[in-house]
């Protein structure tokens, strides 16, 4: 029987959302930066707090002309611009709630997304505008005046009528009265064997991001966010924006990552914070320059890896969460050592627990099923949109989430990520996994990135296939580093977690926030092999 939040509970956020938290911070720090934009073309603009809740108020009050009223549902498919932030943020202050899609979605994705979400209208940019036309139909279409900054290249101009700088020519709505169980946002987490569920938070579980995202990056009001990771996904929405807006933080914004780009951005704004993927870090260092004198203190990275703080100067807050948990439910804490590899430990805000097949607990250096148990509504995600089936059976009996993650109980009380459960191979009745092989093999000599999948066997079920990826600028002797990454493996891997296969690609396909497409490479493998 999972938890329940009733109208007799009290909680953190009663009678308060995200409009007030605006207005709150308006007034204490109105003069303070909180949005910067940093665009690669254009000019770089700064709103201050008091400015910043000024433009959603009428970017809200120009929705509500349009037609939007409270519980509706808006189409936001854009890159990362201030456009995005006020579009998100601006439907949730009028009372709806913005469906904030991945900016590389086809039409077909589109199409389901919009259907799902039954929205009345959607906003978009110019090289998009034709695409979300056709394939969504919405009620009305608002456009932006660029491309991220960009001068529209390809694409729809907005018509006057249409254009986003409209909204902001409409008077500020006045302030509706608080209401923490209000929708707040829809966010479609990435399926692999089925449609893709929108996970829908409200006001408390934005505002239970903001505040605990903020505490387990220890965000102070002087911090500057620098916030180069897609926003139409909860890294950035919640550890980067409104992490920094409960802190009273400066957050800055770019287009998406650039490698080039980057040192430039973080110096001009005296950056402290930023959080991070190993597709940016690696980025950086394959640009083999010396890392500058700068301010970042802390990166936000999903495991510890002290080459990379020694590098950069910095140190790692290690985490692990999901759309679903909003924000980090095992996180590191700078106090305590960490061991390298290790995502943390677990957060005082939620219980974890870790099981075998038989739902008993797994002992120190055991891999088992991670499942988190909080307040459905508060501390853990309100619903998947529609599909009141699919949001019963996210939770166990016990009232645990079941997070699809095995992970690893380490003996002093770390916990180290070890899979998605659909990344445990079954080899010859042996489980084996993935990351197991792609440890071995990142340490060989030459190697970027690697991804190990399955593929089907008619007498073992299953056996590992590795790809990798050299270092960019690189041309590597395939055979040579074929027999490498076996002759490692090979020494320290029992014989059936050996790689069967070594494919050395030029580019691995990528899924949000850059992750490596598992699903794609076991589509390419098992294809290839019954051809």
């Amino acid at each position: 029987m999972r938890l329940e939040l009733r109208d007799s509970h009290l909680h953190p956020f009663s009678n308060y959302d995200i409009g007030q938290l605006i207005e709150d911070r308006a007034a204490a720090r109105g003069g303070h930066p909180f949005l910067v934009w940093e665009p690669f073309e254009g000019e770089r603009r700064v709103w201050s707090y008091a400015e910043f809740a000024d433009a959603t108020r009428r970017v809200a009050a120009g929705l509500i002309a349009r037609g939007v009223r409270e519980g509706d549902r808006l189409l936001v498919h854009l890159d990362n611009s201030p456009e995005s932030v006020f579009a998100w943020i601006g439907a949730a202050v009028a009372g709806a709630s913005a469906v904030t899609t991945n900016a590389r979605s086809v039409a077909d994705e589109l199409q389901y997304y919009a259907a799902t979400a039954e929205v009345v209208g959607a906003i978009t940019q110019p090289r998009f505008a034709d695409l979300v036309s056709s394939a969504t139909d919405p009620g009305f279409l608002i456009v932006t005046s660029t491309d991220n900054g960009a001068a529209p290249g390809l694409g729809t101009a907005p018509e006057p009528g249409d254009s986003f700088d409209r909204l902001f020519e409409s008077a500020p709505m006045e302030r509706r009265a608080p209401d923490p169980d209000l929708n707040f946002s829809v966010q479609f987490t990435s399926g692999t064997t089925s449609r893709p569920k929108g996970v829908v938070w409200n006001h408390a579980n934005a505002l239970w991001a903001a505040r605990m995202c903020a505490r387990n990056e220890h965000l102070t009001a002087d911090d500057v966010h620098l916030t180069h990771l897609p926003l139409f996904h909860t890294n950035a929405q919640a550890y980067s924006v409104l992490a920094a807006l409960w802190a009273g933080a400066t957050a800055v914004i770019q287009p998406r990552f650039s490698a080039s780009r980057f040192w430039d951005v973080a110096l001009r704004n005296r950056c402290t914070w930023t959080s991070m993927v190993p597709f940016c870090a690696n980025a950086l260092i394959n640009r083999d320059e010396p890392v500058p004198d700068h301010q970042l203190r802390f990166f936000g990275m999903g495991a510890q890896v002290p080459p990379w703080d020694q590098h950069f100067g910095v140190r790692t807050i290690s985490w692990w969460g999901m759309t679903e948990t909003l924000t980090q439910p095992i996180v590191s804490d700078p106090a305590v050592p960490t061991t390298p590899g290790a995502i943390g430990r677990p957060s005082p805000a939620y219980e974890i627990a870790v099981i075998h097949d038989d739902a008993t607990p797994v002992g120190p250096g055991e891999t088992g099923a991670l499942r988190v148990r909080g307040i459905p509504g508060l501390s853990l995600f309100k619903e998947y949109l529609g599909n009141p089936t699919a949001t019963e059976d996210t939770f166990d009996e016990h009232g645990f989430m079941i997070t699809g993650d095995l992970v690893t109980v380490l003996a002093n009380g770390d916990i180290r990520f070890a899979d998605r459960d659909k990344d445990m191979l079954k080899v010859g009745g042996e489980n084996v996994a993935a990351s197991e092989i792609e440890r071995v093999v990142r340490t060989v000599p030459g190697i970027a990135e690697c991804a190990v999948v399955a593929k089907r066997d008619p007498m073992l079920n299953e056996v590992p296939v590795v790809f990798v990826l050299p270092p960019a600028g690189t041309t590597p002797d395939v055979d040579q580093l074929t027999q490498q990454v076996l002759a490692e493996c090979g020494e320290k891997l029992a014989d059936f977690k050996v790689p069967r296969e070594v494919r050395v690609v030029d580019e691995l396909p990528r899924s949000t926030l850059e992750k490596i497409a598992k699903n794609q490479l076991r589509d390419l493998v098992n294809r290839t092999s019954e051809s």
